[in-house]
């Protein structure tokens, strides 16, 4: 049997739309945090707070949110199952 029937480009689609509006709203919800902290003289970026010890893998978060929110401007509407 082919591999290639079991392949739907689709569901991979919804997926990855699922993907970014996750990787959006954890960004959007960090930068709200970084705005209140700075309000009240505090650290709650979240990113740093968990990942600041590993440098890397905390601008790889950055850059996978900021990609998901350009590739948000391209994907409006999710696609529907």
């Amino acid at each position: 049997m082919c591999l290639v029937l079991f392949f739907n480009p689709f569901e991979y689609m919804v997926t990855l739309c699922y993907i970014i509006w996750a990787l959006v709203f954890v960004g959007g919800l960090n930068w709200g945090l970084v705005g209140l902290g700075g309000l009240f003289s505090q650290n709650w970026n979240l990113v740093n707070l968990l990942f600041g010890s590993w440098p890397t893998l905390e601008a790889i978060i950055y850059i996978l949110v900021g990609l998901a929110a350009i590739g948000m401007i391209f994907t409006i509407k999710c696609p529907k199952k």
